[in-house]
């Protein structure tokens, strides 16, 4: 019953408030395996009819610590809950006893089939503790367990039988994921398992009466079976989260510092594309560390030079009225007309050449 306890303050102490749990979500598998500590086998009562004289016996026998192997099929509901169909093995052998006038060896095997709920619990711990209990079947096998009595009457008894039983238990674990391989995890458990109720077999039991030797059927009877084990395993879960790729932004496109305006032949009036090129102008004069703004007008190598000047003249105002009109501080701009001056592709006096009617707007 200490053992009980124990792994019942566990349970208890697992349970902080915190905020950060492993979650399994979806399909999984487990297993694990490690030592079974069986409590003391109490042999209730031994009982059988020879020539007449009733049998009567108890005792209690000792144990040693054995071997327990279990493996699990679950499903993560992704809010910590968990459920599990288990199946398990137990093997303790019987060694030795505590009673003067009973003597035994042998073996104790038990199967389990278990369904299980667990609960993950919220911690932000680089494990993750859990908590669960399980109600089944178990099969428990007696394999080749002699033991003799002295009294009432000198036996020898024999059992290889098996017998079934409502099974329980109560678990109590933390895992902790493999970093290296997403869904694995490696898990250690502490259980308390049981199969219920007494346990009556049937055995074949040689007594001497009067001095002859006598054999008959008799009926062992065992108190409950008590089950205490420590376990390491792995679990893997299919559904397990895939980290988010990491996504590299490209960096920030350049930013121009000069822009050109073309203009119609003869024409100040800006054109709606001319528009858009001064709106980007000005937008990208408030991302950039801008002193001034130059608002330079120019013209083809047609008309008169006299009248090419004015008219870059009136070019660059346009385009100026127009970058004040999209924010830009008036006082940050500066103006200049020059006529037919550096054309951008040269030609012979009086060519007419469209990308010569021009407004450049270059941050300084």
């Amino acid at each position: 019953m200490k053992i009980r306890t124990a792994l019942l303050a566990a349970t208890i102490l697992s349970l902080p408030v915190a905020v950060n749990a492993e979650t399994v979500t979806g399909l999984y598998v487990s297993g694990g395996a490690g030592v079974n500590w069986m409590s003391n086998v109490h042999l209730k009562s031994l009982t059988g009819v020879y020539s007449g004289q009733r049998l009567s016996s108890s005792g209690n026998f000792n144990t040693n610590a054995g071997f327990v192997g279990v493996g699990a099929l679950g499903y993560g509901l992704g809010n910590g809950l968990r459920l599990e169909a288990e199946v398990g093995y137990r093997a303790n052998n019987l060694n030795a006893t505590s009673s003067s006038n009973v003597g035994a060896h042998g073996q104790e095997q038990k199967l389990s089939a278990m369904g299980n709920i667990l609960y993950d619990i919220p911690v932000a711990w680089p494990v993750t503790p859990y908590v669960g209990a399980g109600i089944g079947y178990g099969w428990s096998n007696l394999k080749g367990v002699n033991f003799y009595t002295t009294t009432p009457l000198a036996t020898t008894t024999y059992i290889n039988s098996e017998r079934g039983s409502f099974a329980y238990q109560v678990i109590a674990g933390v895992s902790y994921p493999i970093k290296g391989v997403p869904g694995l995890s490696v898990t250690g458990e502490a259980r308390f398992f049981s199969l219920a109720g007494d346990r009556n077999y049937n055995a074949s039991s040689t007594a001497v009466v009067a001095g002859n030797k006598l054999g008959g059927l008799v009926t062992a009877q065992f108190n409950e079976d008590y089950n205490y084990s420590v376990q390491i395993g792995l679990r893997y879960a299919f559904n397990h989260a895939t980290p988010a790729p990491v996504v590299v932004a490209p960096p920030p496109a350049a930013i121009s510092k000069n822009y050109l305006v073309f203009f119609d032949w003869d024409k100040a009036d800006l054109t709606a594309r001319a528009k858009e090129i001064i709106a980007e102008a000005a937008a990208n004069s408030k991302k950039v560390a801008v002193t001034k703004i130059a608002v330079n007008g120019y013209t083809d190598l047609s008309g008169t030079p006299a009248y090419n000047q004015g008219l870059s003249v009136r070019r660059a105002k346009a385009v100026a009225a127009e970058l004040v009109k999209d924010g830009v501080p008036a006082k940050e701009i500066g103006i200049q007309g020059f006529g037919e001056k550096n054309p951008l592709v040269p030609t012979a006096q009086g060519v007419r050449e469209p990308q010569n009617r021009r407004v450049e707007i270059i941050f300084n």
